[in-house]
């Protein structure tokens, strides 16, 4: 006798969540949250968040993909930051 068994997937990340992860495995060691409410602060805006990300994980050696890039930023955005943002991942129209 055969008995079916159900799996049930765990739910996806949210993109803010996926963008904690990396924030923390990656960044955290060399930031704190002082770094993100400096008043010289190189982020003014969406556009410029997600070039300080992507310079920054370019720096780092990620290799993290677009999508990464947008969570991340998400991430801090939602943290810290408050501009408003797209509703397209970075990169994409």
């Amino acid at each position: 006798m055969f008995t079916s068994f159900s799996v049930v997937a765990e739910p996806l990340q949210t993109d803010s969540s996926r963008g904690k992860l990396l924030y923390s495995l990656h960044c955290i060691a060399c930031h704190n949250e002082q770094v993100h409410w400096l008043a010289n602060k190189k982020a003014s805006d969406w556009p410029s968040l997600i070039a300080q990300v992507k310079l920054w994980q370019n720096i780092s050696n990620l290799k993290w993909s677009e999508k990464d890039v947008d969570n991340v930023a998400r991430y801090l955005n939602n943290v810290y930051y408050h501009y408003p943002t797209p509703n397209t991942v970075a990169g994409k129209k």
